[in-house]
C-alpha cells in the first residue's frame, strides 16, 4: 500500500530539516528523503556558526535572529548542544577599524566596539601584534556541523514528527507523486524540494533559469588541547568584504581597494579568514569562495597556504598541524537569500541559501510555512 503524506521533503541537510521541523510545528504529516545514509554535503562542511552579524539590516537580519531562536528551542528540546559564543572581528588595518566603527554607529545590529584590550580578553587566541580594536556581536552562536543534520533527524524520527528514509533516492515527481531510484512510492499533497548542489537531477529546468551559481569553498581543521571558557568565533578584516551586512558602510570602499591593490590573489579566490573554535579544543578554519566553470574536484593547494598566512595574522595557536581539510559545494542566488519557485501544482523547489543555510534556513523555512499554510 503506498504512504499518503501531507508533507514531502526531499533533502535532509539543514534546509530539508527546517521545513521538516516546521511543517510537523503544523501538525502535518511529514516525510524526508535523503539519497545518503546521512546529510554529508554542505550541511556538514562548515563552521557551525549560526551567523547573524552577516545579514543586512531589515527583514534578513530579523530572520537570522528568528532562525536563533527556533536553534536555541532545539537546544532547550534536548536535540543538541549549542554554545551561545557571540563573535568578535578583529581590526589591524586603520581602514578595517573604520568600517567597524561605522557600522557600530549605525546601530542596525547588536554590537560594540572593543579596544584591543578587551579583544584579547574576551577571546586569547586572537593574535595581538598589531591589533587596533574589535567589534563584538551577542548573537551568534556555535553548533557541531558533523553531528547536528543527523540529531535533528533522529529527533524527528524518534519523535514521530516525521518518517526519515536515507539511503533514497528521488528521482521523479509527478502530480503528488514521488517514486525512488529503488521504484519505491509515495504520494504527498505538498512537496518541498530541497536538493541543495544538486541542480540536475529535480527539476532541472527550472534551476537551471534561477539564476543559481554553485560555490566551492576549502577548509580546514586544526586540534589544540581543550579549553574550560566559551571563546567567540573570530573573524578578521578580509571578512567585511564577504558579508553583505557591511555593504551599508561607505568606509569599505577604502578597504577592499587595499586588498584589490596589494593582494589581489586574495580576491581571486575569494579568501576571507575565520576561525570557530570549540571547547574540546576543536577549531574550524577556513574559508574560500570559487564559482562555475573555476570548480573542480580538486582542492588547491595555494589557496590552503593563503588562508593559513592571513589566519596566523588573526590568531595565535601553540600548533598548527593541519588535522582534517576538506571542501563543500553549495548553491548561492546572487541576490535572494533563498531561490524559491512553484514549477508544478503543490511543488515548491527551494534552494541555494548560499554560505547562510545554518544561519538563514530555519527562519525561512517557517516564513514559507506561514506563507503555505497559515493563511
Amino acid at each position: 500500500m503506498t504512504k499518503h503524506f501531507d508533507v514531502a521533503v526531499i533533502g535532509a541537510g539543514i534546509v530539508g530539516l527546517a521545513h521538516a521541523i516546521a511543517a510537523s510545528r503544523r501538525g502535518l504529516s511529514v516525510v524526508l528523503f535523503e539519497r545518503s545514509h546521512v546529510a554529508q554535503a554542505a550541511s556538514v562542511r562548515n563552521f557551525g556558526m549560526i551567523w547573524p552579524i552577516g545579514q543586512p539590516a531589515g527583514d534578513r537580519y530579523e530572520l537570522a535572529l528568528r532562525s536563533r531562536e527556533l536553534w536555541i528551542e532545539l537546544q532547550q528540546q534536548g536535540v543538541l548542544e549549542l554554545e551561545p559564543c557571540g563573535s568578535i572581528h578583529i581590526a589591524k588595518h586603520h581602514d578595517e577599524l573604520s568600517v567597524l566603527e561605522e557600522f557600530a554607529e549605525l546601530g542596525t545590529h547588536q554590537v560594540e566596539m572593543l579596544k584591543p584590550a578587551e579583544v584579547l580578553k574576551r577571546a586569547g587566541i586572537v593574535n595581538g601584534d598589531g591589533l587596533l580594536g574589535g567589534m563584538y556581536s551577542p548573537t551568534e552562536l556555535r553548533v557541531d556541523p558533523r553531528t547536528a543534520s543527523a540529531r535533528i533527524a533522529a529527533w524527528l524520527q524518534a519523535s514521530g514528527r516525521a518518517e526519515c528514509h536515507f539511503d533514497t533516492t528521488i528521482t521523479d515527481v509527478k502530480e503528488g507523486h514521488l517514486r525512488s531510484s529503488a521504484g519505491d512510492h509515495w504520494i504527498a499533497d505538498r512537496i518541498v524540494v530541497c536538493s541543495g548542489s544538486d541542480l540536475q537531477t529535480l527539476y532541472p529546468e527550472c534551476l537551471a533559469e534561477s539564476g543559481l551559481k554553485l560555490c566551492k569553498l576549502q577548509m580546514m581543521k586544526v586540534q589544540q588541547e581543550p579549553i574550560s571558557t566559551m571563546s567567540p568565533h573570530i573573524a578578521g578584516g578580509l571578512t567585511l568584504r564577504h558579508y553583505a551586512s557591511f555593504t551599508q558602510c561607505h568606509s569599505l570602499a577604502a578597504l577592499q581597494d587595499r586588498i584589490a591593490t596589494n593582494h589581489p590573489e586574495l580576491d581571486r579566490y575569494g579568501i576571507h579568514v575565520m576561525a570557530s573554535p570549540f571547547r574540546s579544543g576543536r577549531i574550524i578554519l577556513g574559508d574560500s569562495h570559487e564559482y562555475g566553470d573555476a570548480i573542480t574536484p580538486f582542492n588547491k593547494r595555494e589557496i590552503d597556504e593563503l588562508m593559513l598566512r592571513e589566519l596566523r595574522h588573526l590568531i595565535s595557536l601553540p600548533d598548527w598541524t593541519i588535522c582534517q581539510r576538506w571542501h563543500g559545494v553549495y548553491a548561492k542566488h546572487p541576490t535572494l537569500p533563498v531561490f524559491e519557485s512553484q514549477p508544478d501544482e503543490g511543488v515548491h523547489v527551494f534552494v541555494g541559501t548560499g554560505g547562510a543555510g545554518m544561519t538563514m534556513s530555519l527562519g525561512l523555512a517557517e516564513h514559507s510555512w506561514q506563507r503555505w499554510h497559515d493563511h
